[in-house]
């Protein structure tokens, strides 16, 4: 059967096979995990490598009905492991009981999405290589004082090393997207808790970088209904200038004064 891209679904399938193995070859599990959770996997040009590799199983989540059909009958030994369901929705202790890297062509307009979900479970997800739009995956890897450092940046870097692997042109895409991809790998950091409130943490940057052109002790003002004191870290820097740990360190100082 045919399967057709779907605008609203933002699919792009890939069809270079050569990128495909490049972004397969990209997981390295090392031992710390044996599930593979593929989102997206559309007509399963990555799923082909993917499942040549004897170190991990697969299992494939597509939210497009379409794909999910054409899928098991390309894979019928493999067709249990293809579930039809919305990966933003899923409750993946549903699928697996122990850690499990992500990988996919996510599309690109719920990237972000997937990202934040990824980050709400990182006590189970090691790893990840993902292609993105190449100004994202830019910017998830972006470092302080650029114009790319953002929110996306802080709070992936916080629990994961990022990684720009590679740039793929819109060439190697059925329909062809209008801007460049970018692939991208995440491994999680040794330490992938934070010494402070993380849900504050996750305000205080989303504030700070809401407002980035303001110096913090104003970007901030209203950040858990506190007072920002006279003596606020970082109160004349503006967000962008911060780096993870100063971010720690700031939301470290909005607990004591909290606790106060």
């Amino acid at each position: 059967m045919q399967v057709r891209a779907k605008k609203h679904l933002g699919q792009h399938f890939l069809t270079d096979k050569k990128i495909a193995k490049r972004i397969a070859d990209g997981l390295n599990p090392r031992g710390r995990y044996s599930k593979v959770l593929e989102i997206g996997p559309g007509k399963g040009i990555l799923t082909d490598w993917l499942l040549q590799h004897d170190n991990y199983k697969i299992v494939a989540v597509d939210i497009d009905q379409e794909s999910v059909i054409f899928l098991h009958d390309k894979y019928p030994q493999f067709a249990e492991s293809i579930i039809l369901a919305d990966f933003l929705d899923l409750d993946t202790s549903t699928l697996f009981q122990e850690d499990f890297a992500v990988i996919g062509n996510f599309p690109y307009n719920i990237s972000s999405q997937i990202l934040f979900k990824v980050l709400e479970e990182r006590a189970h997800v090691p790893e990840l290589v993902g292609m993105f739009q190449k100004e994202v995956a830019q910017r998830i890897c972006a470092g302080p004082s650029t114009k790319e450092y953002g929110i996306l940046s802080v709070l992936v870097q916080a629990f994961y090393k990022a990684s720009y692997l590679f740039t793929v042109n819109p060439g190697s895409f059925f329909p062809p997207p209008k801007v460049k991809s970018g692939v991208l790998k995440l491994d999680r950091l040794e330490n992938f808790t934070l010494d402070c409130d993380e849900n504050l943490f996750f305000r205080i940057v989303k504030a700070g970088f809401n407002q980035r052109r303001k110096m913090l002790r104003n970007a901030l003002s209203s950040v858990g209904q506190l007072p920002v004191a006279v003596d606020m870290p970082f109160a004349d820097r503006r967000a962008e200038m911060l780096t993870v740990t100063e971010f720690v360190e700031l939301t470290q100082f909005f607990m004591t004064q909290k606790a106060d």
